[in-house]
């Protein structure tokens, strides 16, 4: 039987405004609304970003705070919350380790090139994932190219991540602000993902999301979308809702006949993975 199809969705990100969607949620309110739309459509972890007074990127522990509480509030425990520790430029790997730590989140995204830079920093790096294996807080490992991966796969073998099969996530191209990115060539972890023996999900952008959602489906992998990576339908029109790609992503798991992941089977990966 193949694993359910974990569908994740990034209804925000870093950077877009609404000035690029006038549906992409920045406050609490609005990222609770999302939070059943995507829920209702079948996701099963939400991707969370927090911005500040000037809607710019933000690891503020309140803020984070603030959001995850109108979320509970308005589905319970339906989804996984997984916020990113990402930099953006703004902070300093020890600033997104205090952030994760002072907030205890359930879930979160860990750019390895960002919260480990070089193996001098690993020592660092292992103490802050004994943390978050002793406070039960379920990370996933993002890695964006080749090198990425070989040095993940060294951590790996050290036993660094705690366990043989972390969560990891393969990002297939580049953010782009305006543009709908196609016609590109495939990415290196497309083909580096059909070894991999540990839980993967893969994100893409622009229109190139629909070519990442079959990659998953068909592929034992798992599938984040949503208008952090890609706001454009494949003939360039924009997106109309947060549920659409989903929809998306839920006939591509049907098809490959899996079922369609829930809250619960993520949070059963991270204990089976302990």
């Amino acid at each position: 039987m193949p694993d359910p199809f974990i569908i994740m969705s990034a209804p925000n990100g870093a950077r877009r405004q609404k000035t690029d969607h006038p549906a992409l949620p920045i406050t609490p309110d609005e990222l609770a609304h999302c939070a059943v739309e995507i829920r209702d459509a079948g996701a099963s972890i939400i991707h969370l970003h927090v911005r500040d007074e000037e809607n710019q990127h933000s690891l503020d522990v309140e803020r984070y705070r603030a959001a995850i509480t109108a979320i509970r509030a308005a589905i319970g425990h339906d989804l996984v919350i997984q916020v990113t520790s990402e930099a953006v430029g703004r902070y300093s790997r020890f600033e997104q380790m205090d952030m994760v730590k002072a907030l205890k989140p359930e879930a979160v995204s860990l750019a390895l090139r960002e919260i480990c830079p070089t193996d001098a920093d690993l020592a660092d790096t292992a103490r802050f994932i004994d943390w978050m294996s002793a406070a039960r807080v379920f990370p996933q490992y993002i890695l964006y190219d080749e090198v990425d991966l070989a040095r993940f796969e060294v951590y790996r073998k050290k036993g660094i991540f705690k366990n043989d099969t972390p969560f990891v996530l393969f990002v297939l191209g580049r953010y782009q602000a305006n543009a709908p990115e196609a016609g590109k060539q495939p990415h290196p972890l497309i083909a580096q993902s059909h070894s991999a023996d540990y839980p993967w999900a893969v994100c893409g952008f622009g229109t190139n999301e629909g070519d990442a959602i079959a990659h998953a489906a068909k592929s034992g992998g798992h599938i984040r979308v949503g208008f952090e990576n890609n706001i454009w339908r494949k003939n360039e029109e924009l997106l109309s809702g947060h549920d659409e790609m989903i929809a998306v992503c839920v006939n591509a798991g049907k098809r490959a006949t899996r079922s369609i992941g829930t809250a619960d089977d993520v949070r059963n990966m991270q204990h089976n993975g302990s």
